[in-house]
């Protein structure tokens, strides 16, 4: 995946919260973008203690947030009209169109929206191993 800048979808946050190294290896060097949904949906947790929402914090710290406006609106209000997803995932794709950024999801249902820079995790995660595999060739 060229480019510094990326938009992430809430499950690939929880992923890196959890410890997993090879969303950190794709985000090292990255400038990665969030809607302020998956601020909400981050910080949201009830069971979350101090520890943990202090982790969170430190991560969106170094996050460029989006908050919505017209033309995000706009487009999730046609998505959710056309695609029959989820409010806050409309909103999310929504933003990564809006942005023009490449998308990282592990949610299948974005494969809906033809018109999204859609990054799978999976095919992320391939394309990190076959580039790491021609680099040791």
């Amino acid at each position: 995946m060229s480019g510094t800048k990326i938009f992430l979808d809430t499950n690939i946050i929880l992923y890196l919260l959890g410890g997993d190294k090879t969303i950190a290896e794709l985000l090292n060097g990255k400038q990665f973008h969030i809607s302020f949904i998956t601020q909400l949906e981050l910080l949201g947790y009830s069971e979350l203690d101090s520890k943990q929402q202090g982790i969170i914090n430190d991560l969106l710290s170094q996050c460029v947030i989006l908050d919505i406006n017209d033309d995000i609106k706009s487009r999730a209000i046609h998505l959710r009209k056309t695609r029959k997803l989820k409010l806050p995932d409309c909103i999310i794709i929504a933003t990564s169109l809006y942005l023009k950024l490449p998308l990282i999801t592990a949610d299948l249902d974005y494969k809906k929206v033809e018109e999204l820079n859609l990054n799978s995790l999976r095919k992320v995660i391939l394309s990190m191993k076959a580039s790491s595999g021609q680099r040791q060739s």
